[in-house]
This record gives structure tokens, C-alpha cells and sequence, in this order.
């Protein structure tokens, strides 16, 4: 098998850890609605990125090469959604008691990472620094998912849960609102990061 699974996996894991606009999502469901509610949007972003991987496994970079404007407005596109995700994030309010009305559900999960730059970027990235020129579509695709999901199955949560903890020591107090705009301004500046600053 000529993709190199361990120094994909190095990559994915590292990629997948730090913030990022899917991350900074994980982290503000979690901060306002708790973790065990948010769980069906973590399992929608992490299944959502196979709504990704499969297509690009299977020819979408050769449509990159032949037509790149589609893709420079799909970038632009996704970065509006995830700001206005952040604007979103930045007016909400955690309360002393968080609700599950109106919580994200696995569906709304599903579209985050096909509308997320960072996402594509490291896909892409995958597939042109990490599978052999000798590799069957099928066989590269399965092992870039497989390896990002097993990724994803851990570390979204934790950044899920990460969020659940921090609305519990700020929920009600003067630190809040500060919370809730430094998630989205984190959220804009790895938006920004990616599309301007050669990130992934």
C-alpha cells in the first residue's frame, strides 16, 4: 500500500487538533448547550468530512486543475458561512442554566466541514503529500478517511468537552460575553489564517 498511513496520521492528528473553524464550533456547542447534548453534532462533524474525502479521492482534483475558480469561490463561500457562524457564536449567552432548545443537530454538523477551508486544505493536502503515484482511488480514499475519522472520533470530542467545562466556570459571570467573542474571533482569525496565510 503506498500511502504513508503513520506520517499522515502525525499530520492528521496535529491538523485536527488545533484550531480551527470546525474546532471553534465544537468548543462554543459544547461552551452553551453542555456536552452530552452537543453530542450528535460532533458525530455529524466528524461523519461530514467523508462528504469530502470520497469526492476528492475520486476526481474532484482534477476538476481543481482544470477549472481552480470553482474552488477559489467555494473558499470564499465557506469562509462567509463560518463567520457568520462566529457572528452567531459571539451573541449567544451561555445562562446559569443552558437549555438543548435549539441545539445543533447531526445535520447541521454535517455541512460543517464541507463548508470549512481548513478541511478541504488538509484533504487536499493528504492526498498530494501522502499517497503514492502507484495507488488505487479506492485504496487512497479509504486509508486518508479511515486515518481522519479515528482522528476525529477522539479529538472532536475533546474539544466538545473542553467547551462544557469552561461554560461551566464562566457561565453568569462578567467573563462571559469576553468568552463568547474570543471563541469568534478565534474562530474569523483561523478562517482568515487559512485563506491568507498558506495554513491548513
Amino acid at each position: 500500500m503506498s500511502v504513508a498511513i503513520t506520517s499522515f496520521a502525525v499530520f492528521a492528528a496535529s491538523q485536527i487538533g488545533t484550531p480551527g473553524p470546525a474546532n471553534m464550533a465544537l468548543l462554543a456547542t459544547g461552551a452553551r448547550f453542555g456536552f452530552r447534548a452537543a453530542l450528535p453534532f460532533v458525530a455529524g462533524v466528524a461523519l461530514g468530512k467523508q462528504l469530502v474525502i470520497w469526492p476528492v479521492g475520486y476526481g474532484l482534483m482534477e476538476l481543481s486543475a482544470r477549472a481552480p475558480w470553482v474552488f477559489e469561490m467555494l473558499k470564499y463561500a465557506s469562509a462567509a458561512y463560518i463567520i457568520w457562524l462566529a457572528w452567531k457564536v459571539a451573541n449567544l449567552r451561555l445562562g446559569q442554566e443552558r437549555s438543548t432548545d435549539g441545539v445543533p443537530g447531526f445535520a447541521a454538523g454535517l455541512i460543517v466541514h464541507p463548508l470549512n477551508p481548513k478541511a478541504w486544505a488538509m484533504i487536499v493536502g493528504g492526498f498530494t503529500a501522502f499517497v503514492g503515484p502507484d495507488t488505487s482511488s479506492f485504496t487512497a480514499t479509504l486509508t486518508i478517511a479511515a486515518v481522519l475519522l479515528a482522528c476525529q472520533v477522539i479529538l472532536h470530542p475533546m474539544w466538545t468537552l473542553a467547551g462544557d467545562r469552561i461554560a461551566k466556570t464562566v457561565a453568569g459571570t462578567a467573563a462571559e460575553p469576553y468568552l463568547m467573542w474570543t471563541l469568534a474571533a478565534l474562530t474569523v482569525a483561523s478562517v482568515v489564517f487559512v485563506l491568507f496565510g498558506g495554513g491548513t
